[in-house]
Protein backbone atom coordinates (compact mmCIF):
# COMPACT_ATOMS: atom_id res chain seq x y z
CA UNK A 1 0.00 0.00 0.00
CA UNK A 2 1.05 3.95 0.42
CA UNK A 3 1.42 5.91 3.54
CA UNK A 4 -0.01 9.58 3.40
CA UNK A 5 -0.08 11.93 6.44
CA UNK A 6 0.72 8.49 8.24
CA UNK A 7 -2.27 6.31 7.46
CA UNK A 8 -1.70 3.36 5.25
CA UNK A 9 -3.91 3.05 2.39
CA UNK A 10 -4.38 0.34 0.04
CA UNK A 11 -2.91 -0.39 -3.62
CA UNK A 12 -5.73 1.13 -6.25
CA UNK A 13 -7.95 4.00 -6.33
CA UNK A 14 -8.82 5.89 -3.12
CA UNK A 15 -11.84 7.98 -3.81
CA UNK A 16 -11.50 10.06 -1.06
CA UNK A 17 -8.25 10.56 1.65
CA UNK A 18 -8.74 11.82 5.58
CA UNK A 19 -7.59 15.25 3.83
CA UNK A 20 -10.35 15.29 0.83
CA UNK A 21 -7.90 14.24 -1.56
CA UNK A 22 -8.59 11.69 -3.83
CA UNK A 23 -5.48 9.16 -4.97
CA UNK A 24 -4.30 6.44 -7.24
CA UNK A 25 -1.81 4.30 -5.29
CA UNK A 26 0.63 1.74 -7.12
CA UNK A 27 3.72 0.05 -6.68
CA UNK A 28 5.21 3.11 -8.26
CA UNK A 29 4.19 5.15 -5.62
CA UNK A 30 1.22 7.40 -4.44
CA UNK A 31 -0.87 9.84 -7.03
CA UNK A 32 -3.06 12.58 -5.94
CA UNK A 33 -5.41 15.69 -6.34
CA UNK A 34 -7.76 17.73 -4.36
CA UNK A 35 -11.15 17.44 -4.04
CA UNK A 36 -12.00 20.86 -3.10
CA UNK A 37 -10.88 24.80 -4.96
CA UNK A 38 -9.78 27.76 -3.15
CA UNK A 39 -11.86 30.48 -3.45
CA UNK A 40 -10.51 33.56 -4.73
CA UNK A 41 -12.77 35.67 -5.86
CA UNK A 42 -14.93 37.36 -2.72
CA UNK A 43 -15.16 40.16 -0.80
CA UNK A 44 -12.33 39.98 1.46
CA UNK A 45 -13.19 42.87 3.57
CA UNK A 46 -16.63 41.95 4.69
CA UNK A 47 -16.27 37.64 4.33
CA UNK A 48 -13.96 35.19 5.47
CA UNK A 49 -13.21 31.48 4.59
CA UNK A 50 -13.88 28.64 6.13
CA UNK A 51 -12.57 24.95 5.64
CA UNK A 52 -15.63 22.64 5.41
CA UNK A 53 -13.48 18.75 6.14
CA UNK A 54 -17.34 17.11 5.62
CA UNK A 55 -17.78 18.40 2.08
CA UNK A 56 -14.35 18.63 1.24
CA UNK A 57 -14.78 22.31 0.15
CA UNK A 58 -14.10 25.78 1.60
CA UNK A 59 -17.17 28.02 2.64
CA UNK A 60 -16.96 32.01 2.30
CA UNK A 61 -19.23 33.59 4.95
CA UNK A 62 -20.03 37.02 6.43
CA UNK A 63 -17.21 37.66 8.85
CA UNK A 64 -20.42 39.53 10.82
CA UNK A 65 -22.92 36.75 11.12
CA UNK A 66 -20.78 33.35 10.17
CA UNK A 67 -24.23 31.67 8.94
CA UNK A 68 -24.75 33.63 6.16
CA UNK A 69 -22.66 32.81 2.99
CA UNK A 70 -20.55 35.31 0.66
CA UNK A 71 -20.99 35.53 -3.31
CA UNK A 72 -17.83 33.58 -4.65
CA UNK A 73 -16.61 34.99 -8.45
CA UNK A 74 -14.25 32.09 -8.84
CA UNK A 75 -12.41 29.34 -7.30
CA UNK A 76 -8.77 27.62 -8.00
Amino acid sequence: GCTLDGKLYPFGEIARTDNCFRCSCSQKGMRCCSLFHTPTGYDEENCKVIFNKQICDYEVVQKSDPSKQCLVYSRV
